[in-house]
Parts: structure tokens; sequence; C-alpha cells
């Protein structure tokens, strides 16, 4: 193996992963953060993003209890832990018969990751479907003190201005 070629992942680093690969998934009813699993980052030296796409988010009205439907798109640059996606993808399951306004869900969604992992940086958007004539698209985004720097926060900074840019780009891709 050549020094550019990173080792296969040990046992060991794994152990907190158990949703991966499981045969026997259960799908959480109510909105449930325990489900969340985290595995090691193997390269906490490199300042790289990783984004996640849930496309078949649902939640539902706290008043109504209609439901609601939104792409999610999560982005975060790790420190030393990472989301596993399949446990994620249960995490965003459990939603499904939560009631609770968009923006509730978009920070709910944000305090646990950053809870969870403690990352660098981390994003979530909410693109939600038009509803009553309406459509809602919040973005929240968090710099962790601790590894604050002037290049990210004026990531955060330049992030929320590109979300506004583009904003009704958004609106039209979805109606």
């Amino acid at each position: 193996m050549n020094k550019t070629t990173s080792p296969s992942r040990k046992p060991s680093e794994l152990e907190g992963v158990t949703q991966l690969g499981n045969q026997h998934t259960s799908y959480p009813q109510d909105y449930t953060p325990q489900v969340l699993e985290t595995f090691i980052n193997k390269h906490p030296e490199n300042d790289y993003l990783v984004t996640f796409d849930g496309y078949e988010f649902t939640s539902l009205c706290p008043k109504t209890g209609q439901p609601d439907f939104a792409n999610v798109f999560i982005s975060y640059i790790p420190t030393e832990k990472m989301v596993e996606s399949k446990s994620l993808k249960l995490y965003l399951f459990s939603f499904r018969n939560h009631g609770d306004f968009h923006e509730d869900c978009m920070n709910i969604i944000l305090n646990d990751l950053y809870k969870l992992m403690n990352p660098k940086y981390i994003e979530v958007f909410g693109l939600f479907t038009p509803r009553g004539g309406i459509s809602i698209y919040p973005f929240v985004n968090r710099v962790n003190p601790s590894f604050s720097n002037n290049e990210i926060e004026q990531l955060a900074f330049q992030r929320k201005l590109q979300f506004l840019g583009n904003i009704q780009n958004y609106g039209r891709s979805i109606r």
C-alpha cells in the first residue's frame, strides 16, 4: 500500500455503527435523535465539506396536522466524528409524525447534529414544497466557536449571502 491510500477501517472503528448492514431496520414513528450514530473521521487535519440531500423529508404542521414535504440539505465540516448516513436517514424519517413548523425542524436538525458531532461548521437548508400558496425555505448555519477563524466565519457569511441570492431560483425549481 502506498502513502496516498488509506487503510480500510478496523472493526473497532465501526463499533458504534449498528444500523448500517442491519437487515431488520426499525423505522421510528416519533422524533428520535437517539438513532443517530457516528464514526471516526480519519482525516481531521483536512477541512472538507460533507453534504447530504434528504429528498424525502416529511413532517407535520403543528396546527393542522397536514404533511409538509421537503428536500433537506445538510452540510458540515467534520472534526473528530462524522454522522453515519443510514442513521441519518432513520433520524430524518423520525420527523414523519412530528408536528413542528419548518423553521423549527431545520433548527432541531442542526442542533442535534451539532451536539452529536461537534463539527467546525454546519448548515441545514429545507427546500419545502409550497402549501397554501406559500413556499418556505429555512436556512440555518453555525460555526463552532472552538474552531472559529476568519476563514470559517467568512464561509458562514458567504453561505447566507449565497442562499439569499439564490432564493428565487429555489422556488422556480420545485413549482
